[in-house]
């Protein structure tokens, strides 16, 4: 009898550990289930105005290459950019042309500044003598200063040219949209359709990567970087990536937590996540 009944507490003890381990584990494991997104989704919008030209919709859910995916009218930029670097080009020769002229000036005014300077204090020159030597060396000064000047000027314009250049450059490579690596997620134009400056044209997914979005309680945000994460009842190797410590305007009260993870075959599917205390 007493056999029996030492059988019996030692059983009764058993339960109770195994029962304690249970709720130590329900205390300090949470289960929440997570969508397996992309690792960032972008909205393409448009920074120019034109019409489009070609919209690849044979590249919907395919990773992109350096072609462009989207084209927008370019015709009148190319002919502005044409144009502009000519007139770069022209500006440039008469900046060299011009500071050719404005050595010659300079040692002309150098040697008239020498010659008037001789003539000056001689009695034997009279005051008209004197006074063209003057005027003339006042007319090389000026004609020195002007060739300055317009060298400047054309500096200034070229600056103006270059920026404007710059401006075209990068309006044709805005109308040539390429997302190397990136996948089309989706297309909001389409060929014929006039797009103006803002206007949605795409999205595009980065999927070298994914990311599990779940929401704590306030008590599991401490030392939520330190846990053990199980991803549909196995141990993986990640750990909470980031947790933003402001509450979340939707979910309140609680606290958004991100983990990144190695990219899947097939994304959106659910999974169940756990996080535990390391044992």
């Amino acid at each position: 009898m007493v056999k029996y009944f030492l059988l019996y507490t030692k059983g009764v003890k058993v339960k109770f550990i195994i029962i304690l381990l249970s709720m130590y584990s329900f205390l300090f494991a949470k289960v929440y289930y997570a969508k397996v997104e992309p690792y960032e989704v972008r909205d393409i919008s448009s920074n120019v105005s034109g019409l489009v030209l070609f919209a690849d919709e044979e590249s919907l859910g395919k990773k992109l290459s350096e072609k462009p995916y989207i084209k927008i009218d370019t015709e009148l930029d190319t002919d502005e950019l044409k144009s502009v670097q000519k007139k770069l080009t022209y500006s440039s020769d008469m900046i060299k042309e011009n500071e050719a002229i404005l050595v010659n000036l300079k040692e002309a005014v150098k040697r008239k500044k020498d010659n008037y300077k001789q003539i000056e204090s001689l009695k034997i020159k009279s005051r008209v003598e004197k006074d063209k030597e003057f005027y003339d060396l006042i007319t090389s000064e000026n004609s020195y200063l002007a060739t300055q000047k317009e060298i400047d000027n054309l500096k200034i314009q070229m600056a103006d040219l270059s920026h404007r250049q710059t401006q075209l450059q990068r309006s044709i490579k805005d109308k040539n949209l390429s997302d190397k690596d990136f996948v089309l997620y989706s297309l909001s134009v389409r060929p014929g359709q006039v797009v103006g400056v803002a206007t949605p044209l795409a999205k595009i997914a980065d999927v070298s990567k994914a990311i599990l979005t779940i929401y704590l309680d306030e008590e599991d945000v401490k030392n939520a970087k330190t846990r053990a994460i199980y991803l549909d009842d196995l141990k993986s190797k990640y750990k909470i990536s980031r947790i933003v410590n402001i509450a979340d305007a939707k979910n309140i009260s609680k606290y958004m937590a991100q983990i990144v993870i190695d990219a899947p075959e097939l994304f959106s599917k659910l999974v169940k996540v756990e996080v535990k205390e390391e044992k």
